[in-house]
C-alpha cells in the first residue's frame, strides 16, 4: 500500500478517533511518516471507520429530532415559571387585613432541584428530565429561565444567586441541587465558584458544558457571552483561580459526540480544590444530553448518592490523576 504526504493532515484526526488499534508485528515503517501509535493497523481502519460512520449517524438523527421536537416545545417555555405569591397589602384601612404569613416549611428530605438551560435556549428543554426526576421521588424542581439578549455569565450568576435563596426561603430547605446544560452549567459553576454558591449548593450536575472554554463556530463571537466561552476569556480564567474549601460537589456528563465541545475534553472538569467525577456518555450528542433517559438516570444516581466526605480526592476527566476514575455511560 503506498502512502503518500496528502495523507499526513488526516493522521491526528484517526490518532483521536482510533487510540487504540492495536498494531502488526512485523510490518515495515514507512520511510518519512511520523510514528504514530496504531497506524500500523491499515487494515482494521475499514470496520472502525464504518462503526464509527453508523454511530455518528444515529447521533445526527438523534440530534435532528430532538431538535425538531425541542423547536416545537420552545415557545411553552419562553415564559418564567409561576411561583408563590407575596401577600399585597391592602390600600384600603376598611379592607379585611390579610393572614399571617404561612409558617415556613420543614426541611424536604431531599433538596430541591433547580434546572439551568443553555444558550439560547429555555426551561422547556427539561421536560423529559423533569418527569424523570418527579417520578423518582424529587418534590421540589424549579426551572429558571435567563434571557437570551444576557451578555454576561457574571450577571446570570447573580439572578442564580438570587432564585436560590428565595427557592431555600419558601421551603426551608438549607441546600438545592443545580443541573446545568451546556452555558447553564458554566453560569452555575461561577455562582458556586465566585459568588459563595457552594454553601447552598450541594451537588452540581453540568451536561455538556465547556469548563475550559470552546473554539465552535467562530463567527458567533459577536455575542459578549459567546466570547465568555472561548479559551482564555477572562471568565474561564477566572474559574481556574484557587477555591479552596469549596463545600460543592461537581459531575460532569460529556460526550464523545458533542460537536458543540471544541476539544471534546473540554466539557471534563479538571480543578484541584473541586470534588469532581466526569462521566463520558458514548453515542448521543449535545442537544441529547438533558433529554436522553440513559442520561437522566445517571443525573439521578448523581444526586441521591450521599455528600463525600471532606477531603475526598478529586476524580480527573482522563482519570489519570488522583481519585477515582471517571465513570462511563454508553447509550447508544
Amino acid at each position: 500500500m503506498k502512502v503518500t504526504t496528502a495523507a499526513l493532515p488526516l493522521l491526528p484526526l484517526f490518532q483521536r478517533l482510533l487510540p487504540d488499534l492495536p498494531g502488526i508485528p512485523g510490518l515495515p515503517a514507512i520511510p518519512g511518516l511520523p510514528s504514530i501509535p496504531g497506524l500500523s493497523d491499515v487494515a482494521a481502519l475499514p470496520g472502525r471507520l464504518t462503526g464509527l460512520s453508523l454511530t455518528l449517524l444515529k447521533a445526527s438523527a438523534l440530534e435532528a429530532a430532538i431538535l425538531a421536537g425541542h423547536l416545537l416545545l420552545y415557545p411553552s417555555g419562553i415564559i418564567q415559571e409561576r411561583r408563590p405569591s407575596q401577600a399585597v397589602r391592602p390600600t384600603d384601612a376598611h379592607a379585611p387585613q390579610p393572614s399571617p404569613p404561612a409558617p415556613r416549611l420543614p426541611a424536604p428530605a431531599s433538596p430541591p432541584v433547580v434546572l439551568l438551560h443553555g444558550f439560547i435556549d429555555n426551561r422547556s428543554v427539561f421536560l423529559l428530565l423533569r418527569r424523570s426526576l418527579a417520578q423518582h421521588g424529587r418534590r421540589e424542581i424549579e426551572s429558571l429561565n435567563y434571557s437570551p439578549l444576557t451578555c454576561d455569565i457574571r450577571t446570570a450568576a447573580e439572578l442564580l444567586d438570587r432564585h436560590v435563596e428565595e427557592i431555600c426561603e419558601r421551603t426551608g430547605s438549607e441546600r438545592v441541587d443545580v443541573v446545568g446544560h451546556s452555558l447553564g452549567g458554566l453560569i452555575a459553576r461561577y455562582y458556586v465558584q465566585r459568588l459563595g454558591g457552594d454553601r447552598r449548593v450541594r451537588t452540581l450536575v453540568t451536561l455538556g458544558t465547556p469548563h475550559a472554554g470552546t473554539k465552535v463556530v467562530p463567527l458567533a463571537n459577536a455575542h459578549p457571552i459567546v466570547r465568555q466561552m472561548r479559551p482564555g476569556s477572562p471568565v474561564i480564567e477566572e474559574l481556574t483561580r484557587p477555591a479552596p474549601g469549596c463545600r460543592t460537589r461537581f459531575v460532569s456528563f460529556w460526550s464523545d459526540l458533542d460537536h458543540v465541545m471544541d476539544p471534546l475534553e473540554t466539557a471534563c472538569l479538571d480543578h484541584p480544590d473541586l470534588t469532581v467525577e466526569n462521566v463520558r456518555v458514548s453515542g448521543i450528542g449535545h442537544l441529547a444530553l438533558p433529554v436522553h433517559p440513559a442520561v437522566a438516570t445517571g443525573i439521578r444516581q448523581a444526586l441521591d448518592t450521599a455528600e463525600p466526605e471532606t477531603g475526598t480526592e478529586t476524580a480527573t476527566g482522563t482519570g489519570t490523576g488522583p481519585g477515582k476514575p471517571a465513570g462511563g455511560l454508553t447509550v447508544a
